[in-house]
């Protein structure tokens, strides 16, 4: 029978919060960035990003925490079947700095935590046959629970054939043998652990460790004397770390040095941050070992994996797709500080967002001048009201992927709350309604900081009206705007739609639109969306295509407005737009809710009547572009 997996990792599973201040003390720390911890997880996350089909083992708390690991890692791509979910004990915290390049405190908070709770009765053996490998980590050797556990699931692998991994990943805090303070401590010896480890190393196909990590297994400081006497019972590929000297892997007998053994190339880039670098280099080599490559080549993988974690911030975050990887190493090293590449990180970004947005079917209701100059319209009952478009939007979905709204914040508070959670994209506006040139809300401040407050499911939106005719002052204004936004954007990891209307500012042709997105490009803005008028011509939709492709292969793609057109009017726009497979659908507003909110505003119909009606017309919208992109296809 086929693999449906091809590794599955077992073992800790925590949050991180990674102090986002960099040069200081933690003590010094002042705000956190949260990510998903614990070395399994980090490598389940790390190579399904490289294309593999992983999962992960482990235990998490019954709450946010816990929640949290295991959305993050359906996002990932990581199968989640196997983590259980623990009504009694918290999910690990642990607390991360960069201090500067040679240290890294941090505090682990894993007393009685879920995933030390691990035990045999977990472990599956339907699951773990799914798989190609297991590959588990040291920590779970040191509690008798959680070592049967992995004992269960290595016995299950090796009776099916299967093959078998070890990242040592020795950490001397958690063998109990440093003090909670000591979190940093890589290497403390101890005649217990290195009992523990030598009594399984024979259980594996594969063994990774640093030299210090082999110290440990072997009981000597010796670094060739410990490889020889891993191998002495265990006849496991060896590979062994040496941090910025790269790597050596050895199948056979251990030479007299290290440099006889295999090796890939290193590379030669700025030390930013340690923590999860091993993690990383895992999920390159698990990628080459399980895809059949030769070892220089598992290494060379492991070596860019490792250079991109120790050049980010955070531990999964950091790590590349298979995309971004193949990308580093045929264009190689440009700028030593990986995070400083300007067009790598473009690749980072854009290749490892998460959702599945291939279609966009969304309910525009951030209008707030058009509401506002409604009779018996008020800042209240528009909030009121925008409640009611978001439950309009609600039903349509129904819980689908592929639906959306836009919708603001000053008006539409109320609405954008209630739509957190919901699976629903959202989009929200940050332009002053009508302003030409381009200015802000109030809310996202001079220095753009309120974006700081925005929860990472929203989208920036800003709508720019701009044309290729415009006058040099009111483009510099309007691009110096724009860039200062889609920095701030990318700055709090929250995704960018630019939106362009040449059609109010000035006539437009085939190609107004593509220049006006050209001029936004060379100037260093790469949003992940764009939000276009409709356009009825094929050479227009054609050079705003080509526009947007040349400069980013990994766009999200377009959706088009409606700019409160007839049903009728979308209907033949849509028809033209979805012949282009970059236009993922549309967002559109007025044509929604424009009849209902008129007659609302001033009490002709009802809460119930008004959701009805924009429901019903949302609906026929959506059908509309289901239509259009079928035949199109």
């Amino acid at each position: 029978m086929g693999k449906t997996l091809d590794v599955i990792t077992i073992g800790r599973s925590s949050v991180d919060l990674y102090g986002a201040q960099v040069g200081g003390r933690l003590e010094d720390m002042a705000s956190f960035n949260k990510y998903i911890g614990g070395s399994p997880t980090n490598i389940a996350a790390g190579t399904a990003r490289l294309g593999l089909k992983s999962a992960l083992i482990t235990r998490v708390g019954d709450e946010h925490m816990g929640r949290f690991i295991i959305e993050e890692l359906r996002k990932e791509g990581v199968d989640t079947r196997g983590i259980v979910t623990d009504p009694e004990r918290l999910t690990a915290l642990v607390l991360l700095g960069i201090r500067d390049q040679s240290q890294f405190p941090l505090i682990f908070y894993r007393e009685n935590c879920a995933d030390m709770a691990l035990c045999e009765d977990d472990i599956d053996p339907a699951f773990i046959t799914q798989a190609r490998a297991v590959v588990a980590t040291g920590t779970h050797l040191s509690h008798p629970r959680t070592e049967a556990a992995v004992l269960k699931a290595l016995s299950i692998a090796r009776e099916n054939g299967m093959l078998t991994g070890l990242d040592i990943d020795y950490r001397p805090n958690l063998w109990g043998l440093a003090g909670h303070g000591a979190g940093e401590e890589r290497f403390i010896a101890s005649d217990k652990v290195t009992a523990k480890l030598q009594a399984t190393l024979h259980l594996f196909d594969l063994i990774v460790g640093t030299e210090e990590e082999f110290h440990i297994a072997s009981g000597t400081t010796d670094t060739i004397q410990a490889l020889r006497a891993v191998r002495a019972v265990s006849a496991a590929t060896l590979v062994c770390k040496r941090g910025p000297m790269g790597a050596v892997a050895f199948t056979g007998d251990i030479p007299d040095t290290l440099d006889e053994g295999q090796s890939g190339p290193g590379f030669p880039i700025e030390v930013f941050n340690v923590l999860g670098a091993g993690d990383g280099f895992m999920s390159g080599l698990l990628k080459g070992w399980l895809t059949g490559q030769d070892w220089p080549t598992a290494l060379t993988y492991a070596n860019a994996c490792g250079a991109f974690a120790v050049s980010r911030h955070g531990c999964t975050p950091a790590y590349p797709s298979w995309t971004e990887l193949q990308f580093f190493l045929k264009r190689g090293v440009r700028e030593k500080a990986l995070r400083k590449d300007t067009e790598l990180e473009q690749v980072h970004w854009a290749t490892n967002r998460k959702g599945d947005w291939s279609t966009m079917r969304v309910f525009a209701f951030d209008h707030r001048m058009q509401l506002e100059e409604l009779d018996g319209a008020t800042p209240a009952k528009i909030g009121q009201f925008k409640t009611l478009c978001l439950e309009a939007c609600a039903q349509v979905a129904d819980g689908r992927p592929g639906y959306g709204l836009l919708c603001d914040s000053r008006l539409g508070r109320d609405a954008l709350y209630q739509a957190a959670g919901r699976g629903l994209w959202i989009g929200r506006p940050v332009e002053w309604p009508g302003s030409r040139p381009l200015m802000l809300e109030p809310e996202i401040g001079p220095d753009f900081g309120g974006l700081n407050e925005w929860p990472l499911e929203h989208v920036v939106k800003v709508l720019c009206f701009a044309h290729p005719d415009d006058d040099a002052a009111t483009w510099a204004h309007q691009e110096e705007t724009v860039l200062r936004l889609f920095h701030a954007a990318r700055r709090n990891r929250l995704e960018f739609l630019l939106e362009v209307i040449p059609s109010k500012v000035g006539p437009v042709d085939d190609d107004t639109t593509a220049q006006v997105i050209r001029r936004f490009y060379d100037i260093g803005v790469t949003p992940d969306w764009w939000k276009l008028e409709p356009m009825q011509s094929d050479a227009a939709w054609t050079a705003t295509v080509q526009a947007i492709e040349e400069n980013d292969p990994h766009t999200r793609g377009i959706v088009v407005l409606g700019l409160a057109a007839a049903e009728d009017a979308l209907r033949a726009s849509f028809a033209v737009a979805a012949k282009y497979p970059l236009v993922k659908g549309f967002a559109v507003g007025r044509t929604i809710f424009g009849d209902a909110a008129r007659v609302w505003m001033t009490g002709g119909i009802t809460d119930g009547e008004a959701v009805e009606q924009m429901r019903d017309t949302y609906a026929r919208l959506c059908g509309y572009w289901d239509i259009a992109r079928r035949i199109s296809e």
